[in-house]
């Protein structure tokens, strides 16, 4: 066997192919520790940065100073151009999706005005622009508590850290108005100097505490959900904790389930208001997004709400999480393909599937709700007593409480379609057994004729029958947008100028 000297002297070539092979490897070696290095300090920027700004700093700009992907990320939840079979990023008038709503909510704000909300980033224009607060410009309080804002901005933990919980929640919408600027953002959900997340709202802390559950043994996984659950839950206003102030409540003592709510609720005798047509005592389901999770079988696989609304992804060599909270189906690859392997179309259709039948019945329980209600007025009309009424009127009462919840929490029939059917054909029966209850009334009472119900084939015709004087409500509205809000606005603008001295 040749040797190697004796080799390249006889092919001269062979070494000069070594040698630019050697500076080759050499100099891939040498890219690969630089971009090892490189991203090693990008991870010590991104991850422990040394933060000028207070604990409770609202401006997310501030925040994306030190996070810029994650703030780029989360600006994109401005972004409205999806929109999926039944849902999305746009603004949907939800009423005139539906008028039959307005009469299920009547003698309730969300009879005025019912919108799909947008993006987190339009967390308190939303709320502006919404019919339901009232018109505090000409000088009279807004009928819903100053509570409404608890969810809509990282202002809150700020004023709560400032008067403390009790104080912020006391008085109209209004009374904290031009306090409330910045949309919901970083300090909602991150701890400022270590970046871990965190509790920022006392309502969830102490849901914990009412079912004897300590939050702060809850893992990073659970968190990832549990920072969710600040805002996506049911709740419930209580006047009873503190005199004069609408005190933010998770009806959770007895546990999140939709019965365990019922009936911490029926056993307190709380109603959110009464019906203006059947007098029943009604509840309003908030957004119960967080409890028809647990029921499903995402949660119990250990998937958080992070998983799919702010999965991982990638830029430049580094891990982060996607701060563009939206639809999984906007995002099917980083969410839903992560765990299953079927195609985009495949895994998107099933959805619809699931929602398309869902909806089916929704719109049968809907259907026999107004019913409810139109008949009850009629038995009132006609000469029923309290007595006679009260079972018929839980019955809706309930029925309806089945169909809200349904209805309010934004994913259900996707996050537990199970549980969501379930409620639902529990609704129907509970509603069909208070039609059967209020014929037979209606009977002994000498009506036995059929019912008339009214044309609610739109969202205007619907208000008209309830009563509603929109075109009074929308110059009230129009008049709060052109003189007190841009006030707000000047002074909450004026405000953060001090926050940086």
């Amino acid at each position: 066997m040749k040797s190697i000297p004796e080799i390249l002297k006889e092919k001269p070539w062979l070494g000069w192919i070594i040698f630019l092979a050697t500076i080759a490897i050499v100099f891939l070696l040498g890219m690969l520790a630089s971009s090892i290095i490189e991203r090693r300090a990008e991870a010590i920027f991104a991850y422990a940065p040394k933060v000028t700004f207070s604990e409770f700093e609202p401006r997310n700009s501030k925040w994306g100073e030190f996070f810029p992907r994650e703030y780029n990320t989360y600006m994109k939840t401005s972004d409205t151009a999806f929109r999926s079979k039944y849902n999305g990023s746009a603004m949907v008038d939800m009423l005139e999706e539906s008028p039959r709503m307005v009469v299920l909510w009547a003698g309730y704000p969300f009879s005025k005005d019912y919108n799909q909300g947008r993006g987190h980033y339009y967390a308190v224009e939303d709320v502006w622009n919404s019919l339901r607060p009232g018109a505090p410009a000409k000088g009279v309080p807004s009928p819903l508590p100053n509570t409404c804002w608890t969810c809509k901005s990282p202002d809150v933990p700020r004023l709560m850290n400032q008067i403390g919980a009790a104080e912020f929640y006391r008085g109209t919408w209004d009374t904290k108005g031009s306090e409330i600027i910045n949309p919901i953002g970083c300090a909602d959900c991150h701890d400022s100097k270590t970046m871990n997340l965190r509790i920022s709202r006392p309502a969830l802390l102490e849901a914990f505490e009412a079912m004897g559950r300590d939050i702060s043994k809850a893992s990073h996984q659970e968190m990832r959900s549990l920072v969710c659950a600040q805002c996506h839950v049911e709740y419930y206003f209580n006047k009873n904790i503190v005199e004069g102030v609408q005190y933010l409540v998770f009806p959770w003592k007895n546990g999140t389930t939709l019965e365990e709510m019922e009936e911490y609720y029926d056993k307190m005798d709380f109603s959110d208001w009464t019906h203006g047509l059947s007098r029943a005592p009604m509840l309003k389901a908030q957004h119960p997004d967080y409890e028809m999770y647990l029921t499903g079988t995402h949660a119990s696989r250990g998937v958080s709400c992070a998983d799919c609304h702010m999965p991982f992804i990638s830029e430049g060599g580094q891990k982060f999480t996607d701060h563009h909270l939206q639809s999984p189906l906007n995002n099917v690859a980083n969410s839903c393909q992560v765990c299953h392997r079927e195609e985009t179309q495949k895994l998107i259709e099933d959805v619809y599937t699931r929602q398309d039948k869902i909806l089916e019945n929704r719109d049968i329980l809907e259907t026999l709700l107004v019913r409810c209600h139109v008949e009850a007025k009629t038995a009132w009309d006609k000469g029923a007593t309290d007595d006679q009424m009260k079972g018929i009127l839980y019955d809706i009462r309930h029925a309806q409480w089945r169909w809200d919840f349904a209805a309010a929490g934004h994913g259900n029939s996707f996050h537990s379609p199970v549980e969501t059917g379930r409620i639902i054909s529990g609704g129907i029966a509970l509603a069909q057994e208070a039609r059967v209850k209020l014929a037979r009334l209606l009977a002994s009472l000498g009506h036995n004729q059929e019912i008339a119900y009214p044309d609610i084939s739109s969202k205007g015709k619907a208000q008209a029958f309830i009563g509603l004087d929109m075109k009074q409500l929308n110059a009230e509205k129009k008049l709060f947008l052109e003189t007190v809000l841009p006030e707000w606005i000047r002074t909450g603008k004026e405000r953060e100028k001090e926050y940086d001295k």
